[in-house]
């Protein structure tokens, strides 16, 4: 099976070099060169355009930042597809933009997937993350070399491309709440005069406990905030959350100043940092 990954970001080399321990034939692509050649070493090719990336491929999969970039993207590779291949989306471009990008496929008689992931760098790189997927079923069922490559387990959300990212938004928003809520945590007790590693070992073993608070609270502690998952990307993210609550039964209520503390710590230079930065913006 042939793929072409166009976006070599946070998470694509990973799950570059994950496809490529699995036996796929990988060709990358990324607007920024550099990138996708230093995958060239791992054996996958690497292509100077995104059009060139998906000549004869069978699954193409979009793995960039927002969706005017999947968008500008998609222009330019759609014409040059292969009969049959498939367009696995997997950027967190939300429901509304979702939805558009898929009426845009249909409109070049492509089959389209709707497949964002939950995890980060380290699941990406050990082919362990968790792969939501909606769209037609045969064409799900086609993917599978691809999603056991990169993924520990794939969790079928429909048969409308929406559905997976709905539950990714979902998904990242229990990821923000948690975020903001150890940060605040850290930061209440380095204010009170209290050691903040006692607020992870007073949880530790509870009920309250999760890994993620221990691993994010860690990083809060020790000011290491090297990105898995950048603020900037979370802060669109819950954007996106927003919108696509709108006029629903669900209220924005945790989602607004979720938005407001991410964004807070992006305008104060962290934007590209790991989402553990969020704690700066608990100081005053």
């Amino acid at each position: 099976m042939h793929i072409a990954l166009l976006g070599i970001g946070t998470m694509g080399a990973g799950m570059a070099r994950s496809m490529l321990r699995a036996g796929l034939e990988v060709t990358v692509w990324n607007r920024h060169g550099e990138k996708a050649e230093a995958l060239a070493e791992d054996g996958a090719t690497v292509a100077s355009s995104s059009a060139a990336a998906v000549a004869g491929a069978d699954v193409v999969l979009t793995m960039l930042f927002d969706e005017e970039a999947v968008t500008d993207t998609a222009a330019e590779f759609l014409p040059h597809l292969a009969d049959g291949a498939i367009w696995m989306q997997s950027a967190t471009v939300g429901v509304a933009g979702t939805e558009r990008l898929a009426k845009l496929a249909a409109e070049h008689g492509v089959s389209f997937i709707d497949a964002p992931m939950v995890g980060t760098k380290k699941p990406a790189e050990e082919g362990a993350l968790v792969v939501l997927v909606s769209g037609e079923r045969a064409s799900i069922q086609s993917l599978g070399p691809v999603l056991d490559a990169i993924g520990s387990k794939t969790v079928e959300a429909g048969d409308e491309p929406g559905r997976a990212s709905a539950l990714k938004l979902a998904c990242n928003a229990w990821v923000a709440s948690l975020t903001a809520a150890t940060a605040q945590s850290v930061q209440m007790c380095r204010a009170l005069g209290v050691d903040p590693a006692l607020f992870l070992h007073a949880i530790d073993g509870g009920p309250s406990n999760t890994p993620y608070a221990q691993l994010k609270g860690g990083m809060m502690i020790d000011g290491d905030f090297t990105a898995s998952f950048a603020v900037d990307g979370l802060t669109k993210d819950l954007g996106l959350m927003q919108e696509a609550v709108t006029g629903t039964a669900a209220s924005a209520a945790l989602l607004g100043p979720l938005y407001d503390v991410f964004a807070q710590a992006g305008r104060a230079g962290y934007g590209s940092e790991d989402i553990a930065a969020v704690v700066e913006a608990f100081r005053v």
